[in-house]
């Protein structure tokens, strides 16, 4: 599915282990510690943004660069295992640097979904789900409807209403819903709807995201320092739990549409040769992103690859933890640059 698959597999185990609302309970017990850091840091940047070292903002940027490149990295050993794979990841990532559209993600993946079903066959997983859902196929088809009417209609019901909450809503609900493979991949697509329309400046984008890495949690909850740091209308706590709850929605509506199907679908030769390409693909996706926005936005001049490289090594290499990195990052940065 789409979305943040850490979170997915949370609010499923609190959805089979107590309903409706263990996956709610699930969800805020996984999610919340991170988003509550990331709003403070974004009410902190947005009040005393102009007394924060600069150098500590650039150590963020480049320390960025570094953790992409090795989420690209692994992904690609682990995905892109045969020359097939390894082409559909280059054309995906070629088209999205050359298209420059918020739409070109979901064009490379529907495209990257047809050439799996064309190209590969892979096996079928007959293992059985114990998990058990009290989700009658009804009320599954009922929250895919739900998804699709705010999917689809949010965006119509910009151009009719000129409302920019909307505007907000519709940006991080189209995010959540069409992220494959990760949460490193929501990064084109927020730097898309968020840096491209002004409503985060490119600095502001990178630093946060770089932020994110040192807290735990899923990496959607940038979401809630993104909408803590909005020049828009709505801001500050209130901004970042409106972009939290709006990207997360379509994982709980997916969620709730898919799992009493999934035992039957998941089972389906197409099904899953689809996803075999949409997967490489979005190994194409977080390629070009590493290029831009990470790389150009966060890499300036020489000592800044410097420092890039030395960070990618500390993470590859030295195995330390990405948290350990950003905060020496930052750290260094401050004191150096």
């Amino acid at each position: 599915m789409p979305g943040p698959a850490s979170s997915q597999v949370g609010l499923t185990i609190g959805l089979s282990r107590a309903g409706y609302l263990g996956s709610i309970a699930a969800w805020l017990g996984f999610t919340m510690p991170s988003a509550v850091m990331l709003l403070l840091l974004a009410l902190v940047y947005s009040n005393y943004g102009d007394i924060i070292p600069s150098g500590l903002l650039t150590g963020l940027k480049i320390v960025t660069v570094a953790v992409v490149a090795q989420a690209v990295w692994g992904m690609s050993r682990s995905i892109c295992t045969d020359t097939t794979r390894i082409t559909i990841m280059l054309f995906s990532a070629v088209s999205l640097l050359l298209l420059q559209s918020i739409y070109a993600p979901i064009l490379v993946i529907f495209v990257a979904g047809i050439f799996g079903v064309l190209l590969f066959k892979p096996a079928l997983d007959s293992t059985k789900s114990d998990l058990i859902f009290s989700i009658s196929r009804f009320s599954g088809a009922v929250w895919f409807l739900i998804f699709l009417l705010l999917l689809f209609g949010l965006p119509m019901l910009q151009l009719v209403v000129n409302q920019p909450i909307i505007d907000v809503i519709s940006a991080f609900f189209r995010s959540g819903s069409l992220v494959f493979g990760g949460g490193h991949v929501v990064l084109p697509l927020l730097e898309n709807e968020m840096v491209k329309t002004a409503w985060v400046s490119k600095e502001a984008f990178l630093a946060g995201y770089g932020a994110t890495q040192a807290v735990p949690g899923p990496l959607f909850t940038f979401s809630a320092f993104l909408g803590g740091v909005l020049n828009g209308p709505i801001s500050g706590i209130a901004g970042g739990l409106l972009a939290l709850f709006s990207i997360f929605l379509p994982s709980f509506l997916l969620v709730y549409a898919i799992l009493p199907f999934w035992q039957n679908v998941r089972t389906k030769p197409r099904v899953r040769a689809a996803l075999v390409g949409i997967n490489a693909s979005v190994v194409g996706i977080l390629f070009a992103a590493l290029y831009q926005p990470v790389f150009v936005g966060g890499v300036s001049g020489t000592n800044d690859f410097i420092g890039a490289i030395v960070a990618f090594g500390a993470l590859m290499y030295w195995r330390l933890p990405p948290w350990l990195v950003v905060i020496a990052g930052g750290i260094i940065g401050a004191l150096i640059l």
